[in-house]
């Protein structure tokens, strides 16, 4: 086998089908070699927390009333920030382990 053909085989783009949380993996679909193939559970990497919008105003401070029709009742919102999964329709990028086993990983997104 080639060195074009090994790389091929352990780095590969495709479609996330479904999502396991509490594993943290995904199962990706491939159509990239004719056939389409379905993998098996891939790990997903571990990575920083994950906020969900970059420009979206998140407030995890107490808020005062108002005045006149603007009044509102003293309260707070929490901030839950967690490792980014990717969801099922997500383009990734995956790697093998070249054993030829089937393990592999989810990168991230592309």
């Amino acid at each position: 086998m080639g060195e074009l053909t090994a790389l091929k085989n352990i780095i590969r783009a495709g479609w996330v089908s479904s999502v396991d949380i509490a594993e943290r993996t995904a199962r990706v679909t491939f159509k990239d070699k004719g056939d389409t193939f379905v993998s098996g559970p891939l790990k997903v990497l571990k990575n920083p927390p994950w906020v969900p919008e970059y420009y979206a105003p998140y407030r995890t401070e107490y808020e005062s009333g108002g005045s006149g029709d603007a009044a509102f009742q003293s309260h707070k919102h929490d901030l839950i920030i967690k490792p980014w999964l990717p969801s099922p329709g997500d383009f990734v990028l995956c790697i093998y382990l070249p054993n030829g086993d089937g393990d592999g990983f989810v990168i991230g997104g592309i």
